[in-house]
């Protein structure tokens, strides 16, 4: 099967309004367009300027809405009438998370003194409380509950702009939205986007209060959620004639460097009682800026209807979107009403193919393309789920820079800004919709609504997500229960179904999971579970690639999980067989909760690895949590041919212990030949190569020399003892050398350094930098395995939002100004205050130099 365009239909379509918005979110919602705004104050895709709201809010046809808000951490009565009194709840800027932040003493909290585990480790400890976690390990031992919201706005609408939405972009979970008393609707599931018309109950002169509750309550799900409105909330104002939420879609039915064709569909609705006359002016803006094709349409509006405009564009030599040039254009459509511009709207597109088959595997735009994937959870970190656009673009980068070209955004759709970031830096996509269907894995998780909801869930998804030209398929869900059931074959088509009512292009996937002992009667059994999928998802199953092929010939498949001690056999599995799209690491970066699955521990250690407090975060991640490459991420380097050579040397074992590995699990190594106190005992060196020969060499005298053949999947392994000074590996190919790296002894620790990722950010409530902290000697080498306690004082335009370590037990405060190391690092995320200046962070730890670091913030 091929993938390569979609005919959609011509000319103008009408519907009846009433019937097009069922299913398409909550009562009383409308889905909504995405503007693909990067925060606030900062120019949109449709060339604006998004404007920040306040008591008055400046009439933009989109603003965000995410200043200003009060909270309240726990169930109150009559907090959705306006006239409630919040005047004692806390101030705050979204996005925001709850679960992240700290928790009270246990002592003002249950009215008791601390509760203590095994008589030596506290249950509460900054965000953590093992006591009260609903979900325990599966959640990071963080607290959900009930939380509440509250906004207070002013608005005046005019004869342009007559009619309000509010959109969130995620809430976890189990929301309620009022204004100004007016129950709004529901909405259950905390990862896709809704919207409510504010129309008919806003007070035009008055003060409008806009109330939310979350109930993120019970086992409800198997990784880090955080709590709370941790996505942007905007604020939309039209007139009756409109192009409605998700309204401007985009289609490149022919894409050839030469000529490509794109079709644009425009949704216009009438809101009023009478008809009106319209035209729709569309406009595509190529990457340089210079306008590539218009046209405009007439149509004739019914009353309280909505009609559907297609208009054709051809582009020559255009300039496609792919992982090495993730070309933009822009769609911009206006609609005209008795000559005057009633509305208008754009969107971000890329121009590209997606053609997929069992010969030639994945081409886009007509070349092939082998899937350097990861799984990537939806969490930032010591920001919690928080989804601050800086974040989400910072993910991107660095796993684009370690070589990635695929995430799968597992086991949810991500927020518009990380989908952003992936259309312009140029990172292919999976965008998965579920965890689970009718059945669930926690008792209180999406399954309770799954019957109700998944329709107008996955709508939500396709509509507001189908327009980013870095998503290439769609995920239905993930290791399903009941998928091979004939419920959930049922189930399944009708999600496919969904799908391809929406976009027929994209394939469909689904990742399937099997016995991790490679059992074949118990994989097959999975058989009716592919039988709507367009590729086939297998999660740690690349030993049944070929026997499947033979099976089934014309299935085509990717590795939608993989574990990072099969890397070899995972990637060259899909690296030499034409129908495996690409292998998807499991994971990508480290993320909070499913707490040490990616652990490795002593032998002889009491206790089953999971359920051990203080474990808090997953540690499988190719990538820490703070954004640094882990060892696994070097052999990565070597097998995806980024690199032809990487050193690594284990953790010295205790006398009679050996390392116990988890399967997501990684050896305690580290680029690092400072190991005083193990002067003339063998330590354990690996060396990653894509040559055939590897040298090592100690202080000038050769210590060793190893053949690497096939079979040793790029890994030779010496003994070396200890002496301080220098070691140096060589690798050779066909006797030549082909690279050479080394290790050095670093001095004692002297000094601290700070770098900071960007050194002017916006001048926004929404923009945070990123600084890492290193412990280095006197002359500036990074010491690579030491814990210090670092003390941090934040002075100007900004404010502490984050401070943290890459250690996966370390339970802290994130909140505090202080941290300790791990491996001699630590992040610490300033967050702007909303106001031009600078920011100073002054770090200082006992017996080092101090340093500081200068962030500008920015109205530029």
């Amino acid at each position: 099967m091929a993938f390569s365009g979609v005919d959609p239909q011509k000319g103008t379509i009408k519907i009846n309004r009433r019937e097009a918005l069922k299913g398409m979110g909550a009562v009383g919602a409308l889905p909504l367009l995405p503007m693909q705004a990067l925060s606030e104050g900062r120019s949109r895709s449709d060339g604006s300027r998004t404007a920040v709201s306040g008591p008055a809010s400046t009439i933009t046809r989109e603003q965000l809405f995410d200043l200003g808000w009060n909270f309240f951490c726990g169930d109150v009565s009559g907090a959705e009438r306006p006239g409630f009194d919040d005047s004692k709840w806390r101030r705050l800027d979204l996005p925001h998370d709850w679960s992240i932040e700290d928790l009270a003493p246990a002592s003002e909290a249950k009215g008791e003194g601390t509760v203590w585990v095994g008589g030596n480790t506290p249950t509460r400890i900054g965000p953590f409380d093992v006591a009260l976690s609903a979900g325990q390990e599966a959640t990071g031992w963080v607290v959900g509950g009930t939380g509440w919201y509250r906004k207070r706005f002013r608005l005046v609408l005019t004869e342009q702009h007559t009619q309000a939405e509010i959109r969130f972009d995620g809430i976890y979970m189990n929301s309620e939205v009022w204004i100004n008393g007016h129950s709004l609707g529901s909405h259950p599931y905390g990862y896709t986007p809704f919207a409510y018309d504010l129309t008919p109950f806003l007070n035009t002169a008055n003060e409008n209060v806009v109330a939310v509750r979350v109930r993120n309550e019970g086992a409800n799900s198997r990784w880090y959620s955080g709590s709370g409105i941790y996505r942007h909330v905007w604020l939309t104002l039209t007139g009756n004639v409109r192009i409605p939420l998700w309204g401007l879609g985009m289609t490149t039915p022919k894409v050839t460097r030469e000529f490509s064709n794109v079709e644009v569909s425009i949704t216009v609705e009438n809101r009023s009682s009478v008809p009106q006359d319209a035209s729709v002016r569309t406009r595509i803006i190529a990457p340089s800026g210079e306008v590539a094709g218009t046209s405009e349409r007439s149509l004739n509006l019914q009353p309280s209807s909505l009609a559907v405009v297609s208009q054709a564009f051809d582009v020559h030599a255009a300039q496609l979107w792919s992982f090495a040039t993730p070309h933009l254009y822009r769609a911009e459509a206006e609609i005209i009403v008795a000559g005057k511009a009633a509305d208008h709207c754009a969107t971000s597109f890329g121009i590209r193919s997606i053609e997929v088959d069992i010969e030639h595997g994945l081409r886009v735009n007509g070349e092939p393309v082998k899937l350097k994937g990861g799984c990537v959870h939806h969490d930032n970190g010591f920001l919690g789920s928080a989804a601050f656009d800086r974040a989400e673009e910072r993910r991107v980068e660095i796993l684009k820079a370690n070589g990635f070209n695929a995430i799968r955004t597992s086991h949810n759709p991500p927020s518009p800004a990380f989908l952003d970031a992936c259309d312009r830096l140029g990172m292919m996509v999976i965008d998965e919709a579920f965890d689970c269907w009718n059945i669930g894995k926690n008792v209180d998780d999406y399954h309770v609504y799954f019957d109700e909801w998944w329709e107008r869930d996955l709508k939500g998804m396709l509509m507001r997500d189908r327009n980013h030209p870095s998503i290439l398929f769609w995920s239905i869900g993930n290791e399903i229960d009941g998928r091979r059931d004939p419920k959930g074959v049922a189930i399944a088509k009708q999600l496919r179904d969904v799908v391809k009512s929406v976009d027929p292009v994209r394939p469909v996937t689904m990742a399937v999971p099997g016995p991790y002992d490679h059992n074949l009667p118990e994989w097959q059994a999975n058989d009716p579970a592919f039988l709507h999928l367009d590729v086939g998802g297998y999660n740690y199953q690349w030993q049944q690639y070929e026997i499947d092929h033979k099976r089934f010939p014309d299935r085509v498949l990717m590795g939608t999980e993989s574990f990072p001690i099969e890397a070899y056999d995972s990637w060259r599995s899909a690296e030499r067989l034409s129908y495996v799209l690409g292998d998807f690491v499991w994971t990508a970066i480290d993320y909070l909760g499913e707490s040490a699955i990616g652990h490795s521990i002593l032998s002889q250690t009491p206790g089953w690895w999971r359920q051990q407090y203080p474990w808090f975060n997953s540690y499988c991640g190719d990538i820490d949590v703070i954004g640094d490459k882990k060892p696994q991420s070097y052999y990565r380097d070597v097998l995806w041919g980024q690199s032809h050579l990487e050193i690594a040397v284990q953790r010295p074992l205790p006398r009679g212990r050996t390392e116990e590995l988890a399967n997501w699990g990684w050896i305690d190594e580290l680029r690092s030949w400072t190991w005083a106190g193990y002067e003339g005992l063998p330590l354990k060196v690996r060396i990653y190569t894509s040559g055939d020969q590897v040298k090592l060499i100690l202080n000038g005298v050769e210590v060793g020399s190893k053949q690497v053949p096939e079979s040793a999947k790029l890994i030779a392994q010496f003994d070396v003892p200890y002496a301080a000074g220098e070691l140096r590996a060589s690798a050779y190919k066909g006797g030549q050398q082909i690279a050479s790296q080394v290790l050095k002894t670093v001095s004692k620790p002297s000094r601290l350094l700070l770098s900071a990722d960007r050194k002017t950010i916006r001048a926004s409530r929404g923009d945070v930098a990123f600084i890492t902290v290193q412990i280095a000697d006197a002359a500036g080498a990074p010491i690579p395995d030491i814990v210090r306690k670092i003390d941090f004082h934040v002075d100007g335009a900004g404010e502490l939002a984050a401070v943290g370590n890459a250690n996966p037990k370390d339970v802290a405060s994130f909140r505090e100004p202080k941290c300790r190391t791990f491996r001699g690092r630590c992040l610490v995320i300033l967050r702007s205050l909303g106001h031009e200046g600078a920011i100073t962070l002054l770090a200082k730890s006992e017996g080092l130099m101090p340093a500081t670091v200068v962030v500008k913030c920015s109205n530029y």
